[in-house]
């Protein structure tokens, strides 16, 4: 019995200096984990606010595909197409869209969406890209990941 109490007594004596310790420490402590949390928190949000952009430009250039395939004529001119997908972008904040990647996964989800296969597919999108094969590409990447 006179071992446990000696135990006990050590125990709560460093709990009680443990615990003074903490809450002399514990301010700059706390603080310094707080910046550190929102400094990560900040790094953490920032690449998926810019893939939800990304994303939801993707799909606004999808569904204006699909409404451009299914109302134009099958002579229809591209200039028509790209002011379009210019507007988009332009409404977007998206610069350059004719060099972004995310402009012609848009135009393959959109051909996806449009039931487009075959040689009109493949017209497609050598048309919409102008047969650079980068660009073809991410045409095809965004046609394959529309389900």
């Amino acid at each position: 019995m006179r071992l446990y109490l000696s135990y006990l007594k050590k125990s709560v004596l460093f709990s009680a200096l443990l615990a003074i310790f903490i809450s002399l420490n514990g301010c700059s402590f706390s603080d310094s984990s707080e910046s550190i949390s929102d400094s990560t928190s900040s790094i953490i949000s920032s690449p998926s606010s810019l893939s939800g952009k990304s994303k939801k430009y993707q799909n606004e250039i999808a569904d204006y595909t699909v409404a451009y395939i299914k109302s134009s004529q099958s002579n229809a001119g591209y200039d028509t197409f790209f002011k379009g997908v210019s507007d988009i972008a332009a409404k977007d904040g998206i610069t350059n869209w004719d060099q972004n990647s995310s402009t012609y996964q848009g135009i393959g989800k959109g051909l996806k969406k449009a039931d487009v296969e075959g040689v009109a597919y493949d017209t497609y999108k050598k048309n919409f890209t102008g047969g650079d094969a980068n660009k073809m590409d991410d045409v095809q990447t965004g046609y394959d990941s529309e389900k």
